[in-house]
């Protein structure tokens, strides 16, 4: 069983990715993607994550955000159901990162 934390926190996962051992997913639509993204995030909508899958690193930290963090918390669920135990979800999402003063691209 998992005892990992599910959660990270906006600047957890940033001092994680800025460390380059660590995978950023993006589970929003393409359109929000567009309008604001966190830089070096991979875009995978979360409708599209279970035909994806593979794409999805297993060797690495993967830093799951959306919006506010509900869809991304779905699909950490879901990731790591399917044994990808080094996911996280983004506390707060996109919005919590900004809001923290880290780097966001629009």
């Amino acid at each position: 069983m998992n005892t990992a934390p599910v959660e990270a926190s906006p600047r957890e996962a940033h001092d994680a990715l800025s460390g380059g051992g660590a995978a950023l997913l993006d589970v929003r639509e393409p359109w929000e993607h567009q309008q604001e993204r966190i830089p070096g995030a991979v875009l995978i909508p979360m409708s599209q994550v279970p035909a994806r899958l593979a794409e999805i690193p297993t060797d690495r930290d993967v830093y799951v955000y959306c919006k506010v963090g509900g869809r991304s918390a779905r699909v950490v669920e879901y990731l790591r159901q399917r044994g990808i135990e080094r996911s996280f979800n983004v506390a707060g999402g996109i919005d919590a990162w900004a809001q923290d003063g880290l780097p966001v691209e629009r």
